[in-house]
């Protein structure tokens, strides 16, 4: 069980990080063709229609909903059961996302001012044309995630884990071929075409080619699979938890705050991202099957302390990352997308923002793992219903601190929602599994790594400034010494504050150097 879980992290870990390292990649095409300014903010708005359409139909969950689904059947020896279930699930969603497509393409002119109201008429009548463009791409994310359930559910990783590269790599040559001349639309385009090749094209391949692959026609509301899916399904689609919805938020308000805002506050998000889905959804992705068999073996406390040692470990490299993070960000941004199409301010407003989107970094990784342990247990409506109530609550704070603050009050928001999010999340969980100890000693490691990462942000920043000041080294040499820097003595001070986990990441670190 062990080694499954070591290979399936090690897939997904590898297709994680080079996501990450890509999306940078189309995150500078995007800076680089469309700058920092209107036709940025405009393409980023342009998702924030078809993400909701995505979160409607449950394409978050989707995977972790159907994969117990179909490992059922064939843990039974029924994989023709398997596929008779999958195929009536993929019809429901395929003819769901037809009719829901066509009418958000006519709803599209009255919902975009909802999305950016700041934005101008001219501003307002791209946003229609990207979103229509865009709109179609759902129907191949959903449906090719139903497709990577079947093979993850063997113990199939690698295609569905090389499914989001080819997406991204879509992007970039859609940008870099059309977007000299299209603009935004060139990199709409490439949102298209990825979703086809990728998401949908590559899981498809891998289910056709397993020799009991059956989709048929078949279709019925009756069917006791499919009753489950929409069961466990439900909540996603009814509730509004703050994971899905902060991204709206933000963007919503940015609109208000100033042009160019909604690109700053989303490259900032971006270079956040990388450690987090390093972090935290490698982490939860790979470990799901394991917390799921501890469940149907009778087994939750096991599993809840399985999931509290992930996570203390999570927490240390999260913080670890955010110091380094946000000492060096200012220049990441710099190198990323140079200085042609992005004044000295701009990055820095991006270095900032990174910076303070760090705070919540621990958070966002964790809720993908602490989500699961929900998920194992077959429980869909807790963390979304609860998700949904803290993003309510907070949703006034996000207006509050955006008049106060402008951008960097919306990411101050966005840190401090999902961390409530979590702290409430992992309550919940302890419950559900019969009050298991564990989360007072992960919030006593929490609160030990997160002065520990105030600390090393702080002296990096320091270090950098100085740099800036005194010397002329270039914006990549100063970052990475300023992020080692502030990594550095985010790790020292947690070792002094006695954080054994640091130790533990340590002795695996320098154990795999030696073995190699």
């Amino acid at each position: 069980m062990s080694r499954a879980i070591g290979i399936a992290s090690l897939v997904w870990g590898a297709s994680i990080l080079l996501s990450r390292l890509l999306g940078l990649v189309r995150e500078a095409v995007i800076g680089r063709v469309l700058g920092g300014g209107a036709e940025a903010d405009v393409f980023f708005l342009a998702f924030v229609i078809p993400d909701f359409l995505n979160y409607l139909l449950a394409g978050g969950v989707l995977s972790i909903v159907f994969i117990p689904i179909f490992q059922g059947h064939l843990a039974r020896g029924d994989a023709a059961a398997g596929w008779r279930a999958f195929s009536v699930i993929a019809n429901f969603l395929l003819a769901a996302l037809t009719l829901a497509t066509a009418a958000l393409w006519v709803a599209t002119p009255a919902l975009t001012p909802l999305v950016g109201p700041g934005l101008d008429a001219a501003g307002d009548a791209e946003l229609v044309r990207l979103v229509r463009i865009v709109l179609p791409a759902q129907i191949f994310h959903l449906v090719g995630g139903l497709l990577s359930a079947t093979l993850m559910a063997r113990d199939q990783h690698r295609l569905p884990a090389l499914a989001p590269l080819i997406y991204t790599a879509c992007i970039i040559v859609g940008g870099l071929a059309l977007g000299p001349s299209l603009g935004a639309a060139g990199f709409c385009w490439g949102v298209l075409v990825g979703s086809v090749l990728g998401p949908f094209g590559l899981p498809l391949y891998g289910a056709v080619r397993q020799k009991d692959f059956a989709w048929n026609v078949k279709f019925s509301l009756r069917d006791a699979d499919f009753k489950t899916y929409i069961w466990r399904s439900l909540p996603v689609m009814l509730g509004f938890s703050v994971v899905a919805v902060d991204d709206w938020i933000v963007k919503h308000h940015a609109t208000e705050v100033a042009e160019g805002a909604v690109a700053r506050l989303q490259y900032a998000r971006t270079l956040m991202k990388v450690p987090m889905g390093v972090f935290g959804l490698a982490a939860g992705v790979a470990a799901y099957p394991t917390l799921a068999r501890l469940v149907a073996e009778g087994k939750p406390g096991e599993m809840f302390a399985t999931l509290m040692r992930a996570l203390r470990l999570m927490v240390v490299l999260a913080a670890v990352a955010g110091a380094a993070l946000a000492a060096s960000a200012e220049d990441v941004a710099t190198v990323i997308w140079g200085l042609r199409r992005f004044s000295p301010t701009a990055l820095a407003d991006i270095g900032l923002y990174t910076g303070l989107f760090c705070l919540g970094l621990w958070a966002w990784s964790a809720q993908m793992l602490v989500a699961r342990g929900f998920y194992a247990q077959g429980n869909t409506w807790l963390p979304t219903l609860s998700g949904t109530v803290v993003a309510a609550a907070a949703f006034p704070l996000y207006g509050v601190l955006a008049a106060r603050w402008d951008a960097g009050g919306l990411a101050v928001a966005s840190s401090a929602a999902i961390s409530a999010y979590v702290a409430v999340l992992l309550g919940l969980l302890r419950r559900s599994v019969g009050g298991a100890p564990g989360v007072g000693g992960f919030f006593g490691v929490l609160a030990r790594v997160a002065v520990a990462a105030v600390v090393g942000a702080v002296a990096g920043w320091a270090l950098r400034g100085w740099l800036a000041d005194t010397t002329g080294l270039p914006a990549l040499v100063r970052g990475a010494v300023a992020g080692v820097a502030g990594g550095g003595v985010a790790v020292s001070v947690s070792i002094a504050l006695g954080v054994g986990e640091v130790r533990v990441v340590l002795r695996r670190v320098m154990g795999r150097v030696r073995r190699r």
